[in-house]
């Protein structure tokens, strides 16, 4: 399954650690939502473009319930 995603400005806690909501789509259509911990690059790449990209387009974020979002 590949999912496209897009960053929110929601974050919220999942078992205590906080995630950011992104929002995807299915290649079916299918609509989701993703939560997010954190994201890397692999030690072996050059990050310097994802991180300017990352910084560039991740929106501010504010805190919401887990029931706020779902």
């Amino acid at each position: 399954m590949k999912i496209a995603i897009e960053a929110t400005e929601k974050i919220t806690a999942i078992d205590g650690v906080q995630v950011r909501l992104w929002e995807g789509v299915t290649e079916a259509g299918t609509r989701c939502k993703v939560f997010v911990h954190r994201i890397a690059v692999h030690k072996d790449e050059d990050s310097s473009q994802f991180e300017k990209e990352l910084e560039e387009q991740m929106p501010m974020g504010r805190v919401f319930s887990l029931r706020e979002i779902l």
